[in-house]
């Protein structure tokens, strides 16, 4: 059973559950709309010129009317998986700030978990893009001395829920749990 994500706002490190008391936190549900409206804007430039393309291709060595509908197709097919995968990744993207790590779960279809010690932590990072300032919203990445990308990532976490989680994993991380 876990608690809502609003509870655990404005709450330091110490003040998260441990691992007897585990909370999954949720995405800021408007990350649904950032999720959307990027997918949106890959479809628009490169769905549609890539629908294009096929129709152009098809109506070539086939008839004109199927070219139109398989690129037809093509284009409805990326923009009705813009509208839905997002809320799918949304509801299976969970994270947990635990005694001795921070664990991530994501993936439609191909579930990943990774867990990030504490004292492996070299550095937290909040990253905004535009579409993310508009939206309020902020990404956390976690590094580790173990490679050069994020080996934690949290997408979708309103700014100031972000930077406390960032502040509270950055004075944890590296003191071995202790």
């Amino acid at each position: 059973m876990s608690e809502p994500l609003s509870s655990a706002v404005g709450r330091s490190l110490a003040e998260l559950p441990t691992a007897d008391t585990l909370v999954e936190q949720e995405l800021d549900p408007r990350v649904v709309t950032l999720w959307r409206l990027s997918r949106l804007i890959r479809v628009a430039l490169v769905g549609l010129p890539l629908g294009a393309g096929i129709g152009v291709g098809l109506s070539m060595v086939s008839s004109p009317t199927v070219g139109v509908v398989a690129g037809g197709l093509f284009v409805a097919f990326r923009l009705t998986m813009a509208m839905l995968w997002p809320a799918l990744m949304y509801r299976h993207f969970r994270y947990s700030v635990r005694e001795h790590d921070l664990l991530v779960q994501s993936g439609v279809l191909f579930r990943r978990w990774s867990s990030v010690p504490h004292s492996r932590i070299q550095h937290v990072d909040t990253r905004q893009g535009p579409l993310e300032r508009m939206l309020g919203l902020s990404r956390l990445a976690v590094y580790t001395a173990a490679g050069m990308s994020a080996d934690g990532s949290i997408p979708g976490l309103a700014a100031e829920e972000a930077e406390r989680l960032r502040d509270a994993l950055s004075r944890r991380g590296g003191d071995d749990g202790v």
